[in-house]
């Protein structure tokens, strides 16, 4: 079992990626599950969007992708996240770039615990859940 990162995209790499996977094994932990087989693929808008079509069959960019595999306690998935977006949205909300990514993996992860913001009260849960482990992993 285990966390492991990709790139999709030549212009773009994660330095100390040992940091981002402890990261995500305190969380999974903290919310007593474990670590499946979780892989991470940054790539670009055009990648993702290609995705969207095809798989959620919607034609409009966005940060992130998250596919669940998990069983039981055992967290899995594929999770793709465009840099592109993630970039303009640290821009748009005054962040951090990094700061931005973390969030969106986070964010990922919290979907695959079972976490959802389709309505007004989950977005609120779930973005104190966000707030939390971003705070717990100030960089």
């Amino acid at each position: 079992m285990m966390i492991k990162l990709f790139c999709e995209i030549s212009n773009f790499s994660i330095k100390e990626e040992s940091f981002f996977i402890k990261e995500i094994c305190i969380l999974l932990n903290n919310e007593g599950m474990f670590v499946g087989n979780i892989n991470y693929i940054f790539c670009n808008d055009d990648y993702l969007l290609d995705m969207n079509k095809k798989y959620l069959r919607k034609n409009f960019y966005t940060d992130v992708l998250a596919f669940n595999y998990s069983i039981n306690k055992y967290i899995s998935g594929d999770i793709f996240i465009s840099i592109d977006r993630v970039y303009d949205n640290s821009k748009q909300w005054n962040q951090f770039f990094i700061s931005e990514l973390k969030r969106v993996m986070i964010h990922a992860i919290l979907h695959f615990l079972g976490y959802d913001d389709h309505n007004h009260i989950e977005k609120k849960i779930m973005k104190k859940k966000e707030e939390f482990y971003l705070n717990l992993f100030q960089f």
